[in-house]
């Protein structure tokens, strides 16, 4: 609620420093005290547009004030606590504007200085102002689809709704960005595919290019190789003449002097061993020589296999493995082609499936809010009624939201708030509807019949007693007197019906000081108050039956 309200140098007002009570307060006083000045202010505390003009004459600036205290479930707390203007235990907000002449207005929101739109945000959420200015919640179709809901008691299905409806739109963008990613990837399909076969036909191997490298260089020297193994294997049996039949004749000599002197014979065992060695060497070479292929054709295949894998290499990496990894990934990625129809089927049939729990939920819905609107049309129809509006009609109109738009967050239903407030005149939204002491108390009865879902704390009514009086502003009264149990309620009146039924009574009135006309504030209580009210019935000259009848005006609100 709002506990203080300060200003300073603001029009007529000097100075003022006002305490508010929870319950229902007026503000009564001659015309032109300058009441609607309180309201001016707390409007531009709640984002009203400020003016120069406003600032009272011969200052440079204007401070106004306001301190609230929110309730601990409202709305805009996270808010504030995000943005680090308020504790994770308080609720208390202080707003501070400065309106100066040189144009450098400023906006503080617990001391810390902020954009001045950033009280836009607030409008319609701490205070409704019903009267000649615009920060009315219940005027836009938002809001008027939030009251609905909320009057209908369906915050749990709408709350059921917008998580299907989240989990579908979820389960939509995840396809869109699938079928994207597909469509981008089905680009690429002939490249992938043309090198998924020039890889495969490539078919490389790890260690086959060392091998085949090896094998080239062995062709390109195979004459050489021929000569060089059959000269070696000459020099060691050839034709009776080499080192092996030398090494027999050696070999026959150790061995006899390994008869005639027994410590020969171990000579004459490695003679024997080296000979063998030396045939086996010898039969090796001959096996070598005869093994050697010198065909042309072999070298040319090598060639054109060592050719297309340096293609490979170069075209793919570098190395063989990168080529084999290549290899992988494009299989992978074909293997993941391949597969993306299929996944686009089950994405297709899981939103279907979802979609058929939106739209069940959209149906609830919306056959529920209908049915709400008929009984929100007849409650405040009824208390218009009581109200003595007469020809004033009242709708609550549930239509499908715009063509176009197939499920929202918050269904397919548009709420509009309709009004007409003269014979023969069309209903048209509120929000066209000129404001006034006629729109004032159609939202006093909007107020009455929402008094326990309302989530707005604090109500302010400025000039809903225009043209009414004796039952009808008694009811009036009456029921600004029961929304001050579920709000904190200001009203300014002229009216003695309305005066009596508050809980707190401010007297607003003008003086002259040192030259200067300055508005002041007095809270009336008890004989004070009963003067006023008195005044207010019988005019300038207050007598005892005036006086009795504002003191049975007091005590019949009490009852």
């Amino acid at each position: 609620m709002l506990t203080e309200l300060r200003i300073t140098n603001f029009a007529v007002i000097e100075r003022l420093s006002l305490e508010i009570d929870s319950g229902f307060t007026v503000l009564t006083g001659e015309t032109g005290t300058g009441k609607s000045l309180l309201i001016d202010a707390v409007a531009l505390l709640v984002g009203g547009r400020v003016s120069s003009e406003q600032i009272r004459f011969g200052e440079d600036e204007a401070q106004l004030e306001a301190v609230f205290e929110i309730p601990p479930t409202h709305s805009i707390l996270p808010r504030l606590r995000a943005q680090a203007l308020l504790g994770p235990n308080d609720c208390e907000l202080i707003i501070r504007r400065t309106i100066a002449r040189s144009g450098r207005n400023r906006v503080y929101l617990n001391g810390v200085l902020s954009p001045a739109h950033t009280l836009e945000e607030f409008a319609g959420t701490l205070i409704d102002i019903h009267g000649q200015h615009d920060q009315q919640s219940l005027l836009s179709g938002s809001a008027q689809l939030e009251v609905l809901d909320a009057f209908g008691r369906l915050q749990d299905l709408r709350s059921q709704y917008q998580s299907s409806h989240q989990a579908w739109a979820r389960a939509r963008r995840t396809r869109a960005e699938l079928a994207a990613a597909n469509d981008q990837r089905m680009q690429q399909h002939d490249v992938l595919s043309f090198q998924q076969q020039e890889l495969d036909q490539a078919a490389c191997r790890l260690g086959e290019e060392e091998g085949l490298q090896a094998e080239r260089k062995r062709l390109a020297s195979s004459r050489r190789l021929e000569e060089l193994g059959s000269e070696a294997q000459a020099q060691l049996q050839g034709d009776g003449q080499g080192i092996l039949a030398g090494l027999a004749l050696v070999e026959r000599a150790i061995g006899e002097l390994a008869q005639l002197d027994p410590e020969m014979k171990t000579t004459a065992g490695l003679v024997s061993e080296s000979r063998v060695l030396l045939k086996e060497v010898a039969d090796g070479l001959r096996g070598y020589v005869e093994g050697l292929d010198a065909d042309p054709s072999r070298l040319t295949t090598i060639e054109d296999r060592l050719a297309v894998i340096h293609r490979m290499k170069k075209k793919y990496g570098g190395t063989i493995e990168a080529v084999l990894a290549t290899q992988s990934r494009v299989k992978e990625e074909l293997e993941r082609l391949s597969r993306s129809s299929s996944e686009l089927d089950q994405h297709d049939r899981l939103i279907r499936e979802q979609q058929q729990v939106v739209a069940g939920l959209a149906r609830q819905l919306s056959e529920k809010r209908t049915e709400a609107a008929s009984s929100l049309t007849r409650l405040v129809g009824k208390d218009l009624e009581a109200l003595k509006m007469g020809p004033v009609r009242f709708l609550v109109q549930v239509e499908p939201a715009e063509s176009g738009v197939e499920y929202g967050p918050d269904g397919v239903d548009r709420v509009e708030f309709l009004l007409s407030t003269n014979s023969g005149e069309p209903l048209k939204p509120m929000a066209r509807v000129a404001s006034g002491g006629e729109l004032s108390r159609v939202m006093l009865a909007l107020k009455t019949v929402l008094a326990d879902v309302d989530r707005v704390p604090v109500l302010i009514f400025d000039e809903i007693d225009t043209g009414v009086g004796g039952a009808v502003a008694a009811t009036i009264g009456k029921r600004l007197r029961a929304l001050g149990h579920y709000h904190q309620v200001l009203c300014i009146t002229h009216l003695p019906q309305v005066a009596s039924q508050a809980d707190h009574h401010f007297c607003v009135e003008k003086s002259e000081v040192k030259g200067r006309t300055v508005a002041k504030v007095r809270v009336l209580v008890g004989a004070s108050r009963e003067s006023e009210i008195a005044r207010m019935l019988g005019g300038e000259r207050v007598t005892q039956k005036t006086r009795a009848t504002a003191a049975e005006l007091i005590a019949g609100a009490q009852e």
